[in-house]
């Protein structure tokens, strides 16, 4: 399971496009999953072979020119309470503030460890000037621009070799399974429905009440591990409901799980919040089921489920393969649909290909419908193979792969899912060179 690092700090020190710089180290590496719209809040990025997460706690204040004093302080409370590191910035440009004073001693009562960066740091004369950043009494300073990036690699140095290397646990190798949603939205009433009183936490990985605790359900044919945050249940000492909180708490659900069983609130729908999650599921590459809980709660007609899973595919495109659950946890209705789609989607998560039976198909696909060609050139695609990845992924080999487009990048998907069972699952197409 990835840290989390979380970038703190008053309005307009340069968070966002820290942010930015940090997360383009992984964009780098590893292709973006086809359409899906960037996150501005949150992101991966890998540094030495170490992957991480990243959230931008600027993106969540509201207005970020007048910001209350107060909103910040939140987002810093919520930061610690929820980050394994944090990021502290702040501007050489301006020198010390009273709100930056204030942010320190907000991060000094916390136990997290803080690393003080100065922004904007452009030339010689500021590396003097940002010394009196020593001020704020964190000890060592980074001096970096996060616009041109000078400065960024002795942090994301001393960032990596920060992460606790603690062991983890070794568990059963069985499915892992995880509710997320928006706070109050019965994610656990679903599990208390689930494990009735029967419940019996048979492990808690690393020993932090942060981390995520697995809980065996084992009858009725099925095994395998419930994911829960303590902090669901736990709620923390900042009970704000809003989108960074739930976000946050999500990362880690979601991270240590292989699917996830999201809950929407049948009378809200698909709210912005629930669109931020689902990103988060599929830029881990993680299985996807989507629960409408309190179904019973509304009117219907004739065809007001049909309806209103089109609504949801809608929004949720492109990735719309996704199964859709409508469900009451209160008064446990469709609770065996939920783990009959939930394992059918694991199925799905890990079915492998073979070889011959891909380029069986996928050829003579690429043959009736071939890559546009581009300054002339046409792209010839010669073999395909599945990855040895824990999510479904395929490598394409051709002569030209810088010129594959997404558009075609993304037929190639939706023939993988026409001819094969990938329902609820993130597939990711990489373009090679024969």
């Amino acid at each position: 399971m990835s840290n989390i690092v979380a970038i703190v700090g008053r309005p307009n020190v340069g968070k966002s496009t820290l942010f930015n710089r940090l997360i383009e180290k992984r964009e780098a590496i590893v292709h973006e999953t086809s359409g899906v719209t960037r996150d501005r809040h949150y992101g991966k990025s890998i540094w030495n072979g170490v992957e991480f997460s990243v959230i931008d706690t600027g993106g969540y204040v509201e207005g970020s020119d007048d910001v209350f004093e107060e909103e910040i302080r939140k987002q810093v409370l919520l930061a610690i309470e929820e980050a394994d590191l944090l990021v502290f910035l702040v501007d050489v440009r301006e020198g010390i503030t009273e709100m930056d004073k204030t942010v320190a001693s907000i991060l000094r009562r916390g136990s997290k460890k803080v690393f003080l960066v100065v922004n904007k740091v452009d030339n010689n004369m500021q590396q003097y000037e940002a010394d009196v950043f020593y001020g704020l009494g964190f000890g060592d300073l980074y001096k970096l621009s996060s616009i041109n990036g000078s400065g960024t690699g002795e942090l994301l140095d001393d960032l990596v070799a920060s992460f606790s290397g603690e062991p983890v646990e070794e568990l059963p190798d069985l499915p892992r399974i995880a509710v997320v949603g928006r706070p109050n939205v019965g994610k656990s009433t679903l599990i208390n429905a689930l494990l009735g009183e029967e419940r019996h936490i048979v492990t808690s990985v690393a020993g932090t009440t942060r981390d995520s605790i697995f809980t065996r359900y084992n009858k009725y044919n099925y095994d395998f591990f419930l994911v829960d945050t303590a902090g669901i249940r736990k709620k923390g000492k900042v009970t704000e409901n809003i989108e960074f909180y739930s976000v946050m708490r999500s990362i880690r659900t979601i991270e240590s799980s292989d699917v996830c069983l999201l809950m929407i609130d049948a009378a809200s729908g698909i709210e912005s919040q629930d669109l931020s999650i689902l990103n988060v599921i599929h830029r881990n590459n993680k299985g996807l089921v989507i629960l409408v809980n309190k179904w019973d709660s509304l009117e219907k007609k004739t065809n007001t489920a049909r309806d209103y899973e089109k609504i949801i595919l809608e929004k949720i495109a492109p990735f719309r393969d996704v199964p859709v659950v409508f469900i009451s946890a209160l008064n446990k209705v469709r609770i065996h649909k939920v783990m009959e789609k939930a394992m059918e989607v694991h199925s799905n998560r890990i079915r492998k290909i073979p070889t011959s039976v891909l380029n069986d198909v996928m050829l003579k696909v690429i043959e009736d419908y071939q890559p546009p060609a581009i300054k002339g050139k046409y792209v010839k695609i010669k073999y395909v193979t599945q990855l040895p990845t824990h999510a479904p992924a395929f490598a394409f080999f051709c002569n030209f792969p810088q010129y594959v487009k997404e558009p075609y990048k993304r037929y190639l998907e939706n023939q993988i899912r026409q001819h094969f069972v990938f329902t609820g699952v993130p597939i990711q197409i990489f373009m090679r060179e024969k």
